[in-house]
């Protein structure tokens, strides 16, 4: 306290009465910011391995079925634009390993951590075909700091979308389409997808 008194008497009143206002609009404005804010974009006080089951469950959601979901990524990973990719993987789970000890830590502000999904197969766009292939894939997730925040930087891969809301898209594909062929390929598909186990 003596040392607050010996600045006041220093800089006067009036600059005095400008740190305490200050200080009074800090602490005003941190319930605004620091609530649902920071919480949605993965301070470095969150734990990284949060970043990666939102990113991978709105993966598993076909949130990057669609170009212009791409937003809803970008808080997520460090890249600038999602590639068009060919392919969907189709899962039926998946699986963020949360132990540290099966991490990889690079250092303080980078760690890597696996997360295991089941695969069905791959669904090809441009032939609507769907190719059987289970297996586990295990991903490393790179997450680092990048301005003062988590951040997923590799890797960059096809979408990972769950067999369900796969189907349901294939669903909504074929109400949409009006050319009988390529109707006859999407429910084709759909069945297949509803076959993949």
């Amino acid at each position: 306290m003596r040392r607050m008194e010996h600045w006041v008497r220093q800089v006067g009143p009036e600059s005095c009465y400008r740190f305490y206002w200050l200080i009074a609009a800090v602490f005003l404005a941190l319930p605004v910011t620091g609530s649902d804010g920071l919480a949605q974009t993965y301070a470095l006080t969150r734990d990284p391995v949060e970043l990666v089951k939102k990113y991978v469950s709105l993966d598993q959601k076909g949130v990057r079925l669609e170009s212009k979901s791409w937003e809803t990524l970008k808080p997520y990973v460090h890249w600038k634009e999602e590639p068009t990719w060919g392919h969907v993987m189709v899962t039926g789970s998946y699986k963020v390993v949360e132990d540290i000890k099966q991490w990889e830590i690079v250092s303080m502000l980078e760690v890597v951590i696996p997360v295991e999904f089941q695969v069905l197969g791959a669904m090809y766009w441009e032939t609507a075909g769907f190719l059987p292939e289970k297996q586990v894939e295990l991903v490393k997730f790179r997450v680092k700091a990048v301005g003062g925040r988590w951040r997923i930087i590799e890797p960059l891969l096809p979408p990972h979308v769950g067999q369900q809301r796969m189907i349901h898209y294939v669903r909504q594909a074929m109400l949409q389409e009006i050319e009988p062929s390529r109707l006859a390929s999407l429910a084709a598909l759909w069945e297949e997808l509803q076959k993949a186990k």
